[in-house]
């Protein structure tokens, strides 16, 4: 007897949001409204999801308006973040666009009196035999879509897909080209007010006391606000904000703050913290005694996220409503957090997303959001545009978290691995908005009656995890060990950072490799393919390697490496292949990547995306490191967290192993771990020293150098 199949389900974000009208609108005639509830953060995501719904629809993908989400209007899909707004909004939308057409079909064959099997949709036009025809703007009036999503709908196979897997222009760009104002940096409401936050320069001081007097004299001054230990001005100007809030720095008492770490040690300050152990994952298998084993450390710094622009919101009152303007990327979780703070009805709060200039994971756009409210209590029902300084962007907003690996290898007498042990010590990786019972927000921690500061958490091992991203091999070795040790204090704040500890995890395990190829005189191509049994993670390897013709001959001052793994082992496979030069610096000349993202709903989004991701990771490796003495943070400026200049960016040459038939997984944060880890590798080949501690600078070749004779 056959068993039945399972019974259809609606995808996770529609299950959540059934509702048709939420997603899916004809507001005028010829034009289509889709409301996702993801948001642009420069990824492309909104053009990718108009070309599914433009595929569902059989409508020009000219016609369709993406709507930003809002708390009052767009479906709440989470945060944007994980690279998994294809997966989740894309899956969605395609299923809620296949049943917004099937019941237009069902209507269109009532009115039109031919049966719904012989209809066609063509750019929004319904037509049939015998030239009938009618449209979805015809019928919009007749035809509800305030109904709930069914699981029955069926929606298009890849192959009769007209507008995915093509690239297409993003529809984004446009504003930004014509310098419309797309980002809230550029928006400008009536009757705008202007607005600035103290804080101080010391990790976890309070404010003791504030002499008001001189700033109060300040021309165009509208209100001083201060509550507890938040304190701020608000103004007709943004000149005359900062003139007061300048005057206000030099009036402020502190008290002493907590000490930071050292900086020259993260990994004896993480290893000697209090922490939450988890065992990962465990293989086990009857081996052999170990001929040998290596033990080795990796270590990568805090990063800030370095947003091009600081944070920035917008907030307005009206009675006990208020509505702010925001580039968070989860509006709902930070109307939550809102709620809690000034103690009101969510209802009664609207958080509505525009697009910033740069960030992937928690920096200050929530925490700005919450200044922009209390600020402007003081401003009656006029709106307040609070922008926070790059001093302020450096010091106070959440990093990506420092992190120590320690990595275990058993080796048999021929240099093979037989046993795997893999430790990381870290902070939390997520302390977003909205997933606790006490808010996440800076401002928050400043208050009369203020919430203690949140330590954060990582997400579970299902959902990819935090700090043990990406920890557990997908290579076949016999047996491993992964084991994630927490830190239960954070002296140094972090959040969510582009792939939280993924980099650091997939830099440990692929440096590791290398090593071992090395003691064996195996080619590491070889090597990883001989411990792979997963095809697909093959073929990206393989085809990154031939696209950089690996290996050229060997000359001097040039080095390669290679670098691979699977996002969460569950999302994309990326492989990269790096050549740098080792001169006076490490300089990379070019980043040779190949990935897997099932179907790629546009492919040059998804080579966006992956060139994007390596350039960053370059800076990560070769750059960037938050820099703070005992007391304070010190890279405040970008002479003091340099980033990659143009000058240095690398050719990045990509290569799309295109896959029609397999479910899209998202592209943002695929290249960095292999990058990382082909960078280092190719610094290996050049120079012959490994450098186990993030960035790579002339100082840690030196030091690896001393080491090694």
């Amino acid at each position: 007897m056959t068993a039945a199949s399972p019974a259809p389900k609606l995808p996770v974000s529609l299950a959540a949001n059934p509702r048709l009208s939420s997603w899916v609108n004809f507001p005028g005639k010829g034009r289509v409204a889709i409301s996702p509830g993801k948001v642009e953060i420069g990824q492309g995501i909104v053009t990718a999801l108009a070309q599914v719904a433009a595929d569902e629809l059989d409508v020009e993908i000219t016609r369709i308006e993406m709507i930003r989400a809002s708390t009052a209007t767009s479906p709440n899909e989470g945060v944007t973040s994980g690279s998994l707004s294809i997966q989740q909004s894309g899956r969605a939308l395609r299923h809620a666009c296949a049943e917004v057409r099937q019941r237009f079909l069902a209507a269109a064959s009532e009115r039109l009196g031919v049966d719904a099997s012989l209809l066609s949709v063509e750019d929004g036009t319904i037509s049939g035999p015998g030239n009938v025809r009618t449209s979805y703007w015809e019928l919009a009036g007749d035809v509800s879509l305030d109904h709930d999503a069914t699981a029955g709908a069926t929606a298009k196979s890849a192959a009769e897909r007209a507008v995915a897997g093509h690239s297409i222009q993003r529809v984004d760009i446009p504003d930004k080209v014509f310098a419309r104002p797309r980002f809230i940096h550029d928006r400008a409401l009536p009757g705008q007010l202007h607005g600035r936050v103290l804080r101080p320069d010391v990790s976890g001081a309070k404010l003791i006391a504030l002499d008001e007097t001189d700033a109060r004299a300040v021309s165009g001054l509208v209100a001083i606000v201060r509550e507890g230990s938040f304190a701020g001005v608000v103004a007709d100007s943004e000149a005359a904000a900062e003139a007061a809030l300048k005057i206000l720095r030099k009036t402020a008492t502190w008290s002493a703050g907590e000490a930071l770490p050292d900086e020259d040690d993260l990994a004896g300050f993480l290893r000697s913290q209090p922490v939450e152990t988890t065992v990962i994952d465990t293989r086990t298998a009857t081996t052999q005694k170990a001929a040998r084993t290596l033990r080795r450390q990796y270590t990568r710094p805090y990063i800030a996220h370095g947003s091009i622009a600081p944070s920035c919101a917008m907030a307005q009152w009206d009675g006990d409503r208020v509505h702010v303007w925001t580039h968070s990327q989860g509006v709902y979780l930070l109307r939550a957090d809102l709620a809690i703070v000034l103690k009101l009805p969510a209802e009664d709060i609207v958080v509505e997303h525009m697009e910033g200039a740069g960030c992937y994971g928690h920096n200050a756009a929530d925490d700005v959001a919450l200044d922009a409210v209390l600020l402007a209590k003081a401003a009656g029902d006029r709106p307040v545009r609070v922008q926070w300084s790059r001093h302020d962007e450096m010091s106070h907003a959440p990093f990506g978290a420092a992190m120590a690996i320690e990595i275990e290898a058993d080796l048999d007498a021929d240099d093979e691995i037989t046993g795997w042990r893999h430790a990381i010590w870290s902070n939390g990786h997520a302390a977003r908005p909205g997933r606790a019972t006490q808010p996440a927000l800076l401002a928050a921690t400043e208050i009369a009656n203020p919430y203690p500061r949140m330590i954060s958490t990582n997400p579970a091992p299902a959902n990819g995890g935090g700090g043990d991203r990406n920890s557990v091999p997908l290579y076949d070795f016999p047996a491993w060990t992964i084991t994630s040790h927490r830190l239960l204090t954070m002296p140094v704040r972090t959040s969510a950072l582009r792939t939280l500890g993924a980099q650091g995890n997939v830099f440990a395990i692929e440096s590791l490799l290398d090593e071992i190829a090395a003691l064996r005189s195996e080619d590491p191509i070889e090597f990883r393919l001989r411990h792979l049994r997963d095809e697909r993670a093959k073929d990206v390897i393989r085809a990154a390697a031939r696209r950089a013709r690996w290996k050229p001959q060997k000359r001097a001052g040039i080095g390669h490496g290679v670098g691979f793994a699977r996002y969460k082992n569950m999302g994309a496979y990326c492989a990269a292949i790096a050549e740098i030069e080792g001169d006076d610096d490490i300089r990379v000349k070019r980043l040779t990547l190949a990935v897997d993202v099932g179907e790629a709903i546009n492919p040059d989004g998804v080579i966006n995306q992956i060139e994007g991701g390596a350039i960053q990771a370059t800076s990560w490796v070769l750059k960037e490191r938050v820099r703070f003495d005992r007391t304070r943070i010190t890279s405040t400026s970008w002479t003091d967290y340099p980033i990659l200049g143009f000058s240095e960016v690398p050719v990045v040459d990509v290569e799309i192993i295109q896959r029609p038939e397999i479910e899209s997984v998202g592209a943002g944060e695929a290249a960095h771990g292999p990058v990382t880890a082909a960078i280092a590798n190719a610094v290996y080949d050049c120079l012959g020293v490994r450098v186990r501690d993030l960035p790579i600078t002339r100082d840690k070749i030196i030091a690896a150098m001393e080491l090694a004779s």
